[in-house]
């Protein structure tokens, strides 16, 4: 977060169209896979250096879907660009990770952006990155933080040839890689949604502050989601209503669709907002009702000792037949005493949870 921070800053007051990579480095170095395919052909492969992937840069022939995994080599994206001649300000864009989910139109081209949500399933929890596309003519690039995807259903059907994807054109293969994107948003949700469930029983029968503090880390992802995803509903929303050459009336049904599960996906991270702000709202009842328990077992016990506290006031103890005065070790008795019964005092809260 800090390097991220500091490369913010270098790239503060930098001329408009300045190429530098703002985010932390995932890989060691750059991976590159392509596919073409049509109706009858596929072809894929990985090739090893830039130049066999530029080599591959046509705009003509079969559907061409070249992806980049790992956005920290400034110069590959670059020459990748230079060779379709793209922007140098969608470059920039590129290789600034903090971009806000959007669509622009250029003359040629068609650049989305949009960030890919994934479950680590090792800790159960969300893992983000920024996702660029280019799509020209029956090329379509796309450029990745790190290795990794939500696209090997995407993949399968192409290798399969299942459904329609083989037999239509690039902006059908940018709406199947933003369907899997939304998709795979379901399953985040759901988990999300299991982790507010056992919290939710959690703070009922033993309101912690660790617990405070897992609601407080479920609330910014659910945050960091909603931030992302509402977006992207205009995004969705504008490659609808595009013209060709960039959006064919074929696929623009399909879009509607995505767009119908935008929707969708944004109304259920409204839900859990609101599951964040009622659990928020039980931990602060939960607590004070506690309190309240502590409160009334303490004063039952207070007010037991009152008329006793009267008594010894009002008499001082002076009497004349006090065995208790002529112990020889009497004092440390009545010490040890008060020290075993301040210990069992502690251990009685202990055990009712009030420390």
């Amino acid at each position: 977060m800090a390097r991220k921070r500091q490369k913010r800053k270098l790239k503060a007051g930098l001329a408009p169209g300045t190429l530098l990579f703002t985010g932390e480095q995932k890989m060691e170095r750059l991976e590159m896979s392509v596919l073409r395919y049509d109706a009858d052909l596929y072809e894929e492969s990985f090739p090893g250096t830039l130049e066999e992937v530029i080599s591959e840069l046509r705009l003509g022939g079969p559907v061409t879907w070249i992806n980049l995994d790992g956005l920290h080599e400034e110069h590959a994206v670059e020459r990748i660009c230079q060779g379709l001649d793209i922007h140098k300000l969608t470059m920039e864009d590129i290789l600034s990770v903090g971009q806000r989910p959007k669509v622009e139109e250029h003359a040629d081209y068609l650049h989305v952006v949009l960030r890919m949500f994934m479950m680590d399933e090792t800790n159960r929890e969300a893992t983000d990155e920024q996702l660029s596309f280019i799509l020209k003519g029956n090329l379509l690039l796309t450029f990745q933080e790190r290795k990794g995807d939500v696209f090997d259903g995407v993949r399968k059907r192409l290798r399969e040839a299942k459904g329609q994807i083989r037999k239509r054109y690039a902006d059908y293969l940018l709406y199947a890689l933003l369907d899997a994107v939304v998709d795979n948003y379901y399953p985040i949700l759901e988990t999300l949604g299991e982790h507010y469930e056992e919290l939710e029983s959690e703070l009922l029968d033993n309101p912690t502050r660790a617990a405070l503090g897992r609601l407080h880390i479920l609330r910014r992802e659910t945050i960091l989601l909603r931030r992302s995803v509402y977006p992207l509903r205009e995004v969705v929303g504008r490659f609808e209503k595009m013209e060709e050459p960039f959006v064919s009336e074929g696929t623009r049904v399909f879009i509607r669709d995505l767009y119908d599960h935008t929707i969708q996906v944004i109304e259920n991270i409204e839900v859990l907002r609101d599951i964040a702000t009622s659990l928020l709202d039980l931990y602060m009842n939960s607590v004070s009702n506690k309190m309240n328990e502590v409160m009334k077992v303490l004063t039952i016990i207070a007010t037991l000792f009152i008329p006793l506290t009267f008594i010894v006031g009002v008499y001082g103890m002076n009497f004349d037949y006090m065995p208790e005065l002529r112990w020889r070790y009497g004092y440390f008795i009545v010490m040890g005493l008060m020290f075993v019964a301040v210990l069992g005092m502690l251990y009685f809260f202990k055990r009712r949870r009030w420390l």
